[in-house]
């Protein structure tokens, strides 16, 4: 859905992967960060009408089980930028929306 942040689960987690162009973020509720970076990716999404933003809320008990065993996230939020089920680039932290749009720009806008 173009324009949203969509909702990242095991239940669609490879499906959001194989996109064209997406991006997951990885946080969880008591993160100060994690929870300043939604605007972030709000104003992202709706910027970015081609590529798929997606949230996964690694605290909601088993929502996340396959994905915590897929990767080992050591900080919250991590964002990772995926294309046709490759993952392109990891970024550990908050990013800043000029950031996030340069990675976007540079890794799964180029033709």
């Amino acid at each position: 859905m173009a324009g949203t942040i969509e909702d990242v689960s095991d239940v669609n987690y490879e499906e959001f992967r194989q996109a064209p162009a997406s991006v997951v973020a990885y946080g969880i509720a008591s993160c100060e960060p994690c929870n300043a970076y939604d605007p972030i990716l709000e104003q992202t999404a709706a910027r970015f009408a081609t590529v798929r933003i997606g949230k996964a809320k690694m605290h909601v008990p088993g929502r996340c089980r396959e994905i915590k065993k897929q990767h080992n996230f050591e900080t919250y939020p991590t964002t990772h930028l995926f294309s046709k089920g490759k993952l392109l680039i990891t970024r550990e932290g908050k990013l800043e929306a000029d950031e996030l749009a340069a990675l976007i720009n540079d890794h799964l806008l180029t033709s």
